[in-house]
């Protein structure tokens, strides 16, 4: 006959496992939702790592808010209207960047939206964009 002792400490030893197995099944399930949320905001962070660093390279090639020395009011531009005041006041895209102090391949890049004018040519620009027909004409003269 097994001795009482020996089956009396197997059947507490079976039930004691069995006890520590069910309260620590809640906790290996909240571990591994925590281990997931984890996982997620990594994925989470490094995306949004990505994208400002993204920003930043953009931002870096931006050029900053130009004024114009003059009037202090900031020159704004747009390729469409390079092209609407090159063709109302009849120039070629040449003369058009002499009168600017550029050349033609710059009016080219700007008209066609590759490039934007820095900072200096942006308030050159913005004086030249007020100038009527005429009075593009004999600048372009007086430069010439």
């Amino acid at each position: 006959m097994p001795n009482l002792a020996s089956v009396l400490k197997d059947e507490i030893r079976r039930l004691a496992k069995k006890e520590a197995k069910a309260l620590t099944a809640s906790l290996k399930t909240s571990s591994a939702q925590h281990r997931r949320d984890i996982s997620a905001l990594k994925r989470q962070n490094t995306e949004l790592v990505r994208k400002v660093a993204q920003l930043e390279r953009a931002l870096a090639k931006r050029p900053e808010a130009q004024a114009t020395p003059q009037s202090g009011r900031q020159v704004r531009f747009a390729p469409e209207w390079v092209v609407n005041h090159r063709k109302k006041v009849g120039m070629s895209q040449a003369d058009y960047g002499r009168l600017i102090g550029v050349s033609a391949m710059t009016i080219y890049n700007w008209e066609a939206g590759n490039s934007r004018p820095k900072a200096q040519l942006l308030s050159k620009w913005g004086g030249v964009k007020k100038l009527g027909k005429r009075e593009a004409v004999r600048e372009l003269e007086r430069q010439a």
